[in-house]
């Protein structure tokens, strides 16, 4: 092809009457044929399959075909300085050497691919194909599409892209036409509806697409009866998706923070790690993403047995010869946290026990109390008197301004740890807060999803109450990762790390995209109820105080927060007064105490009654 691409340009720039002397073509087309030989070897041009002729080849044969004619003039210029050879040829000679080596490639893989025939437009649709609708980025869609092959697909026939940028209306991509914005996704389907064709799903293209995108495209696809799917690889036979459920894990509205995993891993591997609340959604799958880091051992510790059971299997399953321990123990009992600290001395201790349900803290407020600032001052304490190198608190967004129970006992917790972290001690005491956790014990995409399925109806209790989401292991993920800058990090101590968890969501969009995605529509087969603000609930949830400095930390999806400090001095006599509350069962002396660390709450806010529990 190369010595072909030569005479063609010779004979271009010449003309075939006026060919140069023989034995000059003959010299010329004999070193280009020569020094492309070598070229191409060194290139790896031979070696490629055409059948998965790609961008890569042609790439590589535009680099080989430059270096091939470089070279050529440079040599002859050497030998004959260039004599009788038109300055032109050597221009029109890559023109042709790309076309002609390139060419016969692209249509080898177009040929055994079937995109002549897309061409052509001979596919036809089969008793057995799925007629879809593509939602979401047109990267994401193209993406999508070549990695399946969709455009040439005989199980699926794709009608074409709704995206999020009108502009890119009436456009295509590799053949299949993009149709408009999604806000007119209904419009759309009804003319595909015209034309007699039946669409069987809308696939999700785009992994967490903006909220607004997801707002319209559930609610359109549930009014008209279609459900939502998302493309997933199918075993032993890549090439054709199937298509599985789109869960709300996939519409949180914004991209996955990237983990760094090189701290995490030093942070964890070749150490002793204990969990406690290691049973619950948060402290198990802490838990799992410790495993992946490889510690020398592992401290299971807690309080409900068939939940200490159910992860002390998982771990032996996944991890089976990894040293570990399960300890059903309750964080409240100080000796027994004092002893188990002492006798396995554990690097880095995960503290996620914790009582977090509002509603029921509110009317068992010394529980509350016991267990979440109780319970962390006697791991806190323990891990500070046994030298652990770390301690984690996990936090919740509900300590920023807390006006409920469960909220002031985590900022009470907050602060027992900031005054520790800035005392002289070796543990570093970190505090992670973040918002909700999709579908963790007690949240509310469980009881929503079990009202739809009931028949509804869906309870809110404010149609503008709003929260922030995650999920469980982005935020077990991010536990770790703010760990892992903060352990070795002196400068910080007394900060807050705050997971960055975007914009909140209304309640009431996750409730409607919930029942968009079985099919059904919000206010007309399910309906939507607002209930009122329960004791203790605020509309807006913050993961700042107002007067908290915040910066990033230097970890991907991590802030940290200055927030005020109390002195340990002060914080562990107000503490011993909650004990000493705790232990005579008055509840209002519990929340006077509470309330002098945390002069956000007031028993009116609260809503508790006087009356001693």
């Amino acid at each position: 092809m190369s010595g072909l691409a030569l005479m063609l340009a010779i004979a271009a720039r010449y003309g075939f009457e006026d060919l140069p002397a023989p034995e000059k073509l003959v010299q010329w087309i004999g070193l280009f044929v020569l020094i492309s030989l070598v070229v191409f070897k060194f290139a790896g041009l031979g070696r490629g399959l055409w059948r998965f002729a790609s961008l890569a080849e042609l790439k590589a044969i535009v680099v080989a075909t430059t270096a091939t004619i470089v070279l050529f003039v440079i040599c002859l210029f050497l030998i004959s300085r260039l004599d009788g050879l038109p300055r032109s040829v050597p221009f029109i000679t890559w023109f042709m050497m790309v076309v002609m080596i390139g060419a016969p490639r692209l249509a080898y893989r177009a040929l055994k691919d079937g995109s002549f025939g897309r061409t052509r437009n001979l596919q036809k649709a089969g008793p057995d194909t799925r007629h879809v609708l593509l939602a979401g980025g047109v990267a994401d869609a193209e993406h999508v599409i070549r990695t399946y092959q969709l455009e040439t697909s005989g199980r699926y026939m794709v009608h074409g892209l709704v995206c999020t940028n009108n502009r890119k209306g009436g456009h295509s991509i590799r053949g299949i036409p993009i149709l408009g914005d999604v806000a007119d996704l209904k419009d759309l389907i009804e003319k595909l509806q015209r034309t007699n064709v039946t669409l069987d799903a809308i696939l999700s293209v785009t992994s967490r697409p903006p909220a607004e995108f997801t707002r319209i495209l559930t609610a359109a696809a549930a009014d008209l009866g279609i459900p939502i799917k998302r493309a997933s690889p199918r075993p032993l036979n890549l090439s054709e998706p199937d298509f599985s459920e789109v869960t709300i894990d996939d519409l949180l509205g914004r991209p996955p923070v990237k983990l760094d995993q090189s701290k995490v891993s030093n942070l964890i591997a070749n150490r002793v790690i204990m969990i406690t609340g290691a049973g619950g959604s948060i402290g198990s799958e802490v838990v799992r993403q410790v495993l992946k880091n490889n510690p020398s051992r592992i401290i299971l510790v807690e309080n409900s047995e068939f939940a200490l059971y159910r992860i002390d299997q998982e771990v032996g399953s996944v991890s089976p010869s990894l040293p570990k321990r399960a300890v059903l123990a309750d964080v409240r009992d100080r000796d027994r946290i004092f002893e188990i600290i002492k006798s396995e001395e554990p690097s880095i201790i995960f503290h996620a026990a914790a009582l977090k349900h509002v509603p029921l803290m509110e009317e068992n407020p010394l529980e509350a109390i016991h267990t979440n600032v109780l319970g962390t001052r006697n791991v806190a304490d323990a891990a500070a008197a046994h030298q652990v190198d770390g301690f984690v608190l996990i936090s919740t967004d509900k300590a920023v301004k807390p006006t409920s129970i469960m909220g002031a006992t985590k900022r009470a917790a907050e602060a027992y740890c900031q005054a520790l972290d800035v005392s002289d001690t070796h543990t570093r005491f970190i505090t992670v807060r973040f918002g909700n956790v999709l579908g963790s014990n007690g949240s509310v995409i469980p009881l929503f999803r079990a009202q739809i399925e009931a028949g509804g109806p869906v309870t809110i209790t404010h149609k503008d109450m709003r929260r922030y989401f995650m999920t469980i292991p982005e935020a077990s993920e991010l536990v770790l990762q703010a760990a892992a800058f903060s352990v070795d990090n002196s400068n910080q101590r007394g900060r807050i790390y705050v997971l960055d968890m975007a914009e909140p969501v209304k309640i009431v969009d996750l409730a409607n995209i919930l029942i968009s995605l079985t099919g059904l529509r919000p206010g007309k087969d399910i309906q939507i109820e607002f209930t009122g603000l329960r004791p203790g609930e605020k509309l807006f949830e913050e993961l700042f105080e107002g007067d908290e400095d915040n910066q990033p930390s230097g970890a991907d999806g991590v802030i940290v927060a200055t927030a005020n400090l109390i002195k340990l001095e002060t914080l562990a006599t107000l503490v011993e007064d909650l004990e000493i509350s705790c232990r005579s069962g008055i509840a209002s002396e519990g929340i006077a105490t509470l309330s002098k660390i945390v002069p956000t709450l007031t028993n009116d806010q609260v809503g508790i009654s006087q009356t001693d529990a």
